[in-house]
């Protein structure tokens, strides 16, 4: 890298500003700004505090400012400059007075936007009429952008795209919505910067040429933008935390750029690390009384006094859970224990309303709380300096994830990250363990990007024929360049093409699926209503109908699902945003409530389902184990010394050893075990509960082949049950067998119900892919009407359309994200290389006593659950 950048004005104004405020930048900041300058791209990978942020936007600001050398101070009105993708909108608030304090000190005449669904209508009008430099904006307020006449001219001045928290969106549908516009905004900017290219190519005839030319047809919608000359070519620019695959996060970001034929630096674009090292200082807090029969969920909340003198010596804490409904347990509970909280202590989640939220958030920077309990909608990169702990109750389930939250204290590159992990039962501490091994090994996961998702590409589709319409030999070039669709045949292209036009082969006959019209040459939605009605639908994230919350005064709450709130009758009370609430009505999608004094309520579960344990920590729980009966000197050979959290989890592992086995490393337990309930079989592959899920179903179909025979399942993220009410036959001659990774494929299919999984899978892509209508504002469709609309169009497709693409990717989804597949298989394999253990216990033990609460759940209320597990522990204690 020729290293000119300390020549340049733009640096040296930069430094001068950072000297001013006693800073000076990092070398991996310098680095970057080197490369931007040279007009590469590439991805910056940095721990969370450490001044990610402006390794890309003060690299755009030198770079103007190396443009306009003269009148940098003085220039207006410059066009769009640095577009900035951030996947929450918590986010842009704190870029954005990150970005204008820094504007402010340099004294450049930009202006920095926010686009998203919290955007009100006058400020895009306004951004309409005049472009900020830099605007600051959700995936899905993109594709919106995209949807406008006149688009392409938004980007005509655009030098930099950057994707904040790459890592969070990759692996996600929205991650392929960032692919798919920024294949769009270099396709632009490939005939912007190069117009010889519509000529250049053998296969572009003169109408391709001409219909080439439409697509960069500039209305003028959009006022005062300059012309594109004098600019440089595009560069993309990712941010990103440390994720396992990191090279493959940079080509996945970068792959477009390849259609400019432009080298991106290196061979594939660059990839700068910060050889910053954050201290992170983890410390868990270990019960008085560790419980031998331990079950997941009820022991956190009773630990809820020791977490006070924590926030007590602390400026402001967060207090991180790992579901919105237990959130509402939390604050109500550390009230309930520190009443001189109240007014100190703030709840944060995703279904509070909005300005609830920015007032916690506005609140946290000026430090003045002491504590907020917050969900993940506080994961992501947002600097509150003021926070110096964080507490997270509840295991993370992965490596990362507990990274990323440690980083939210001490939000300093020398500063030590502060974080305690309160166990919700007492075998967590295991995983506590294994996380701190973990982190010092740096194992941090990765996320496997999405490929061939054609609901997001039929959405995309039909959002470019909203605005000014596309002709499919430019777009079907744009997209074959991205990594999720490197892969799509000419054959598929041409499916979603007639399937947008006319319905594909099942739905030819009904006038509402030809959605876009072929006009010269050019497709584009026509019917005003469907363009309406489309805006209204783009995104990637699909849930449960949302219902807005009331008071009966009209005071705005925040928002809940509506299969909970279907349940409950006028005049119970629930929980939400730390209030409780009488339910009196719902009307018009909004539920009607009034303030309740019931010292008793209901908390609201959201249908988030529960994060499965990351193969990495599943791996070195495995590893622990190992160490909970290896003696001191051996240890001490491999300068180890015992985690205190074995150390107290001793009379847990004497007596799970005592009445059978706690598994190595090197070995899968299996347990038999007769109650008056039946025969249980307890299998141990610390897999997480999805491949339990998945291998439970194929067990009791292998099993079945042996004996006729019925099975009810259970699982956890440790292992999982099979109850019958005959002995099952699993022993040492046929174990291995039982767990063979031959023939996987075949046998998941028959084993469950991969039709009906596939239904309730296809729900979602038929609501990306534009297949249903989720209704207009205030008039949302029911969720169960929903599904009866998706099975509806999943069994016409299924008899006259099966070589369907949206149908097939819902088979594919089920097998890659809800069966895990591939980590399924790569389990049985392990396993055939293990040695299994096979006991039969006179009782229930320690291990297997969470998976027998978990299955018990279903049937019972939480208070006649916690009832019974009592008295089932007393019983086996006895």
């Amino acid at each position: 890298m020729t290293n000119k950048i300390h020549t340049t004005k733009g640096y040296h104004i930069i430094r001068d500003w950072l000297a001013v405020q006693d800073r000076q930048p990092f070398a991996f900041q310098e680095e970057a700004w080197q490369h931007i300058i040279n007009g590469e791209s590439g991805l910056v990978n940095a721990p969370t505090g450490c001044g990610k942020t402006f390794s890309v936007f003060l690299g755009a600001v030198i770079q103007y400012i190396n443009q306009h050398p003269t009148d940098y101070h003085s220039k207006i009105k410059n066009g769009l400059q640095l577009l900035w993708i951030t996947p929450l909108r918590a986010l842009a608030k704190d870029i954005g007075r990150a970005m204008e304090e820094a504007i402010a000190g340099l004294g450049i005449q930009w202006k920095i936007g926010i686009r998203n669904g919290d955007t009100e209508t006058a400020e895009r009008e306004k951004q309409k009429r005049q472009m900020p430099e830099v605007l600051i904006i959700t995936p899905e307020s993109l594709h919106l952008l995209l949807a406008q006449k006149g688009y392409p001219n938004v980007f005509s001045t655009l030098n930099i795209i950057a994707v904040d928290e790459w890592h969070e969106l990759l692996g996600s549908k929205r991650g392929v919505q960032v692919e798919l516009a920024i294949s769009r905004i270099v396709g632009l900017s490939v005939m912007h910067y190069r117009p010889e290219a519509m000529s250049s190519e053998p296969e572009v005839t003169g109408d391709e040429a001409l219909l080439m030319a439409h697509s960069l047809h500039l209305t003028s919608d959009y006022e005062n933008v300059p012309p594109a000359t004098g600019y440089s070519p595009l560069t993309v620019w990712g941010i990103s935390a440390t994720i396992g695959n990191l090279d493959q996060a940079k080509e996945v970001l970068l792959s477009s750029l390849s259609v400019t034929g432009k080298n991106t630096g290196g061979e594939n674009g660059i990839i700068v690390k910060a050889n910053v090292k954050k201290n992170i200082d983890i410390e868990s807090v270990i019960p008085d009384e560790i419980e031998k029969y331990p079950w997941a969920g009820h022991l956190g909340i009773k630990l809820a006094d020791k977490t006070i003198p924590i926030i007590n010596d602390s400026r402001t804490t967060l207090v991180f859970i790992n579901t919105r409904g237990m959130s509402e347990l939390w604050y109500q509970k550390l009230l309930t224990v520190a009443p001189d909280l109240a007014g100190a202590l703030a709840l944060h989640h995703g279904s509070i309303e909005r300005e609830l939220r920015t007032w916690v958030e506005e609140a946290l920077h000026a430090g003045t709380l002491k504590a907020v309990v917050c969900t993940a909608s506080l994961d992501l990169g947002v600097d509150f300096r003021p926070v110096e702990t964080v507490i997270q109750v509840g295991s993370p389930k992965g490596v990362a994830r507990f990274l990323q939250r440690a980083g939210r204290s001490g939000h300093q590159p020398d500063a030590v990250s502060k974080i305690y992990f309160l166990p919700t039962h007492s075998l967590e501490l295991v995983e506590a363990a294994a996380l701190k091994e973990g982190i010092k090994e740096n194992l941090i996961e990765s996320r496997e990007p999405m490929m061939l998702c054609f609901d997001v590409l039929t959405q995309y589709l039909c959002t470019l024929a909203v605005g000014d319409g596309f002709i499919p030999p430019v777009i079907y070039k744009e997209i074959k360049a991205t990594y999720c669709f490197s892969d799509i045949t000419e054959r598929e292209w041409n499916d979603i093409l007639y399937f947008i036009t006319a319905g594909g082969n099942a739905l030819q006959q009904y006038d509402e699926f030809k959605k876009v019209t072929v006009i010269d040459g050019i497709y584009r939605i026509i019917s005003r209503r469907m363009a309406m009605r489309h805006r209204m639908h783009i995104g990637t994230i699909v849930s449960d109908a949302m219902l807005k919350v009331k008071f009966m005064s009209g005071g705005f709450i925040g928002v809940i699902e509506e299969y909970f709130i279907s349940r409950l009758d006028p005049g119970d009370v629930f929980t939400l945003a730390g209030r409780n609430l009488e339910l009196v009505m719902i009307k018009d999608m909004t539920v009607i409530v009034k303030k309740s004094n019931a010292t008793k309520s209901i908390v609201p579960s959201w249908n988030g389902g529960r994060m499965p344990l990351s193969a990495n920590l599943g791996r070195k729980l495995r590893e622990k184990f190992n160490e909970a009966f290896e003696k001191n000197q051996s240890l001490k050979q491999k300068g180890k010394t015992r985690d205190i959290e074995l150390i107290a989890l001793q009379p847990l592992f004497d007596l799970q050893e005592h009445l059978s086995h706690v598994p190595r490393a090197n070995e899968l337990l299996v347990e038999h075990i007769e109650t008056k309930d039946g025969y249980h079989l307890f299998v141990y592959p610390f897999e997480g509960r999805l491949v339990h899920e998945a291998m439970a179903a194929i067990l009791a179909y292998r099993i079945s082949k042996i004996t006729p025979i019925t099975f009810s399942f259970a699982m956890n993220d440790y292992g999982f049950e099979l109850l019958s009410d005959q002995p099952i036959p699993v022993d040492d001659t046929n174990v291995y067998e039982l767990f063979s990774p031959d023939d996987l494929l075949a046998d998941i299919q028959r084993s469950v119900n991969a039709t009906e999984m596939a239904k309730c899978k296809f729900r979602d892509i038929a609501v990306i892919g534009g297949l249903i209508f989720q209704g207009m504002p205030g008039e949302k469709v029911k969720a169960r009407h929903l599904q009866s609309s998706a099975s509806l169009l999943f069994k016409v497709f299924l008899e006259y359309d099966p070589d369907n693409i949206l149908l097939k990717q819902a088979y594919r989804e089920v097998l890659d994200q809800q069966m895990e597949e591939v980590r399924l298989r790569n389990m049985l394999e392990r396993i055939q290389q293990s040695n299994i253990i096979i006991t039969f216990p006179s009782r229930l033990t320690p291990f297997c006593f969470p998976i027998k609460v978990d299955s018990m759940r279903e049937d019972l209320s939480s208070e006649k659950l916690e009832d019974r597990v009592k008295r089932m522990q007393k019983q086996l204690e006895k």
